[in-house]
């Protein structure tokens, strides 16, 4: 008996070890997919990772219920890619293979069955007791059963080895929801029956269709789309059904009525929904000097370090250095993965890519449809051709074959970084593991790298190059800080918008330019407030003030997703009093209607670009020319190229700098400096004017002279003092409960218990900025540790620390988490 370990999409930690029938063992080899029964009456799909003679001690082993592949659905080293993710973010590898694979991909539960609808009980071999039993409940019954309810149906407890041996039988099938959710596309071709080197056939054929003009001219067509003629082989091209409608103008019965004649054959293909019907029209973009040079210190450095960092200034060509490296990657024969910290970026490079690679350019992200993420899985599996795939932090978990380059574009943000759920992950980091796993290289790229990144460039960790000019020369735009305060006081602000302000998005927009107005705040109004009383609607399961949405008239929370109506009377006072205040992008766009109503408006937030094609209706259009002002939230500062942007605005740059967190200066400048790179890109210069209340801040300084070296001296100098990254790494322990009184407990237990096994290197725990989301309270403990400290025995202490506390109910109701590198 050969038996299997198993990994399930359960936060449980390690495999599952399950028995595999003799009949399952081909289908059964490591990497292949198996249904297998999880619990009473739940079904998952797992992977095998091994396969053993030696069966487990101390309890029964189940069946694999039944096998779905003939190859495997992941390559070296994926799983160990895997389980290295959920060693170092402490989490477990079945939450990491959820996160990983499409959920086409996976099967899990609600596991239905139905008759097979080409079972014949006189060919098939015959059924047991219990299988007739069981088989005659599901003819009868009047819907598709479930496990469970066949279970009740029947009085079998062990339903599953009954219902596998129908299975075996061919009696009965899997219908299943989750699985079903992806739908390989199909199409139709059509086919000559004889080959290019059967004269007599191909005579043949036109006999048959003559007094058929329709037919004839259906044949002429077919040869003509199949490049019969003009082939040296008897390999033609293919031709699909629709094609061949198109170019002979007729209908499909009269190819049916050919196929009758075997003059063709009709036959359905399972095609990939990502492929460039059009040519590479572009050759490789022209470097300038310093480009070139940039490009060649990157490929020396790659010679001697895993890790390069190219740090240059917005709107210094660095895309065009990726393209040169990426064309070197393919002809050798080898993929590159280009990550993004956004989608939206994905639709301007997507374009840029093509016109170099062709259909070497495969993109893969979240607002793609199940569908076509497991179309992007299967082409990454089933092939070695060299490839650029392009995605977000996601697109780590590809199947890559020969993986040459990693490049990681705007490197700093903090969008590579997963929150929730489980797992936590950078994806730069773990790009940063996963080139290494396949031999390839990390190119790191950014105008304002991280404080962590360029510290380890700077100390030889990493490969450093600077690109410190912008393209054709191109002046840095220009930086004002408007003082909003003495502003008011002059009556030089009306609403959000200081006069200053108005006068530069006037003068660009005269002279046929664009600008761009950032706030990092989306919705109508933060604050809806009774101005009698002074009460604030709050959401009831999350601690945080309602954002109004004009646009549905509600009140919305930000954490948890609840609308919620507007009060008529404030349920505080009664009085008919709420008011809203504050501005959120939906706010700004209306007042910059009414600023300028001869001017065309877009906005570009996470509520307007909620559909699939939303991002890049928005940004081809802004592209284009047709919008003068671009309103948007951070998705305008990340890397997004237009030429003809000539001012940004940011509204309110305090909310940005006032923010209770270590990273939260270089957080500010990053995104400042980010928004500000936007403006003057080709030929004039730009001009930045941020409004502030805090005007003495020490980043603006730093902004207005476009110092990066200048903050990040600043910054480690502050960081080293206090005790934060690089010179420590940090683990955030988050603790969460429905009752406050019993989340305080535990979690003033398990921190005492942490200082027994770290001293003073924990802090907490403490009540975080949202102390309470969706009915849960939360708790949070934060673990210093020197880099000289073993990590994998600190992550084994916690461990050792959780199991401990879960055996004696120290953490009864409590849910407990890490974040590990926290951004």
């Amino acid at each position: 008996m050969t038996f299997a370990e198993v990994l399930l999409p359960v936060p449980i930690q390690g495999t599952f070890t399950y028995s595999v029938p003799p009949a399952m063992a081909a289908g059964a080899k490591v990497g292949h997919r198996v249904v297998v029964p999880f619990g009473r009456k739940k079904f998952y799909t797992g992977i095998v990772t091994a396969l053993t003679p030696f069966p487990p001690e101390g309890y029964e082993v189940k069946d694999i219920a039944f096998t779905l592949d003939d190859e495997p659905v992941v390559r070296h080293p994926q799983i160990k890619f895997w389980n290295w993710i959920a060693d170092y973010y402490l989490c477990t590898p079945g939450e990491v293979y959820k996160a990983a694979v499409p959920a086409g991909l996976r099967l899990e539960s609600e596991t239905f069955i139905e008759l097979h609808p080409d079972y014949d009980p006189a060919l098939a071999p015959p059924l047991s007791e219990r299988e007739e039993v069981a088989l005659d409940k599901i003819i009868g019954a009047a819907k598709k059963l479930t496990l469970d309810q066949l279970r009740t149906a029947t009085g079998f407890q062990s339903i599953a080895t009954v219902v596998n041996g129908l299975i075996a039988k061919g009696a009965v099938t899997i219908a299943e929801r989750v699985i079903e959710k992806y739908r390989p596309r199909r199409e139709s071709y059509v086919a000559l029956t004889a080959s290019k080197s059967d004269r007599d056939a191909l005579h043949a054929a036109f006999d048959a269709v003559k007094g058929a003009p329709k037919q004839e001219k259906a044949l002429l067509a077919l040869i003509d789309l199949s490049e019969i003629m003009h082939c040296d082989t008897d390999e033609v091209r293919e031709v699909s059904r629709t094609e061949l409608l198109e170019r002979s103008g007729v209908t499909v019965p009269i190819l049916q009525a050919m196929a009758r004649k075997g003059i063709i054959r009709l036959y359905i293909k399972e095609i990939n929904r990502f492929r460039y019907t059009g040519l590479p029209v572009a050759p490789l973009p022209v470097l300038s000097e310093a480009q070139s040079a940039a490009r060649d210190a990157v490929v020396a450095s790659m010679t001697s370090n895993s890790v390069t960092l190219l740090h240059g200034v917005t709107s210094s060509g660095k895309t065009e250095i990726y393209i040169h490296l990426i064309d070197l990657m393919l002809r050798q024969g080898r993929q590159a993965l280009y990550l993004v910290p956004e989608i939206a970026l994905t639709t301007q490079l997507t374009s840029r890519l093509q016109r170099v690679f062709g259909d070497k350019v495969v993109i893969y992200h979240s607002r793609f449809t199940d569908n076509e993420r497991v179309d992007v899985w299967k082409r990454l599996l089933t092939s070695r051709e060299p490839l650029v795939v392009l995605g977000p932090r996601s697109a780590v978990f590809l199947p890559f074959s020969s993986l040459g380059m990693v490049i990681v574009d705007e490197e700093h943000e903090a969008s590579y970084k997963q929150q929730d759920p489980a797992p936590r992950y950078n994806g730069r980091d773990a790009a940063i593991v996963l080139a290494s796993m396949h031999g390839a290289k990390t190119l790191l790229g950014s105008a304002t790298p991280a404080v962590e990144t360029y510290y380890k460039a700077l100390t030889g960790r990493y490969g450093l190059v600077s690109l410190t000019e912008r393209y054709d020369a191109v002046p840095l735009p220009e930086v004002e800080i408007v003082d909003m305060a003495t502003s008011r006081k002059k009556g030089l602000v009306d609403g959000i918008l200081s006069s200053r302000l108005r006068e530069l998005v006037v003068d660009a927009v005269d002279d046929r330019k664009q600008a761009i107005l950032f706030l990092n705040r989306r919705g109508y109004a933060p604050v809806a407030r009774c101005k009698m009383c002074g009460y604030v609607p709050r959401c009831s399961q999350c601690d945080v003030s309602l954002t109004y949405h004009r646009r549905i008239d509600k009140l919305v929370c930000h954490y948890c997703g609840t609308p919620y109506e507007v009060p008529a009377v404030c349920p505080a006072c009664q009085e008919p009093a709420i008011e809203v205040l504050g501005y959120g992008t939906e706010r700004v766009e209306d007042e910059v209607t009414a600023a300028f109503p001869e001017m065309k408006i877009a906005r570009l937030d996470f509520d307007t670009t909620r559909n699939k094609n939303g991002y890049e209706d928005i940004i081809d259009n802004f592209s284009a020319g047709k919008s003068d002002i671009l309103v948007g939230t951070q998705m305008v500062t990340k890397g997004l190229d237009f030429d003809n942007v000539k001012v940004v605005g940011v509204m309110n740059a305090d909310t940005i700098i006032n923010f209770p967190d270590f990273r939260s200066n270089e957080r500010a400048f990053n995104m400042l400096e980010q928004v500000s790179g936007r403006a003057g890109r080709r030929a004039s210069a730009g001009r930045v004017l941020v409004q502030t209340y805090a005007p003495a801040h020490p980043i603006f300084s730093f902004l207005a002279a476009h110092d990066y070296q200048g903050f990040f001296n600043m910054e480690i100098t502050q960081r080293q003092q206090f005790g934060y990254p690089p010179f420590v790494r940090i683990i955030y322990i988050y603790l969460k409960h429905r009752d406050a009184a019993d989340l305080n407990k535990a979690a003033r237990i398990y921190a005492d218990r942490l200082r027994g096994l770290f001293g003073t290197r924990v802090t907490g725990p403490e009540e975080p900025p949202v102390g309470r989301v969706q009915s849960l309270y939360i708790r949070r403990i934060m673990l210093k540790i020197e880099p000289s400290a073993s990590i994998a025995k600190v992550k084994q202490l916690l461990r050792e620390l959780y199991v401990e506390c879960v055996n004696d109910k120290t953490l009864a109701g409590t849910t407990l988490y890490y974040d590990v590198d926290p951004y």
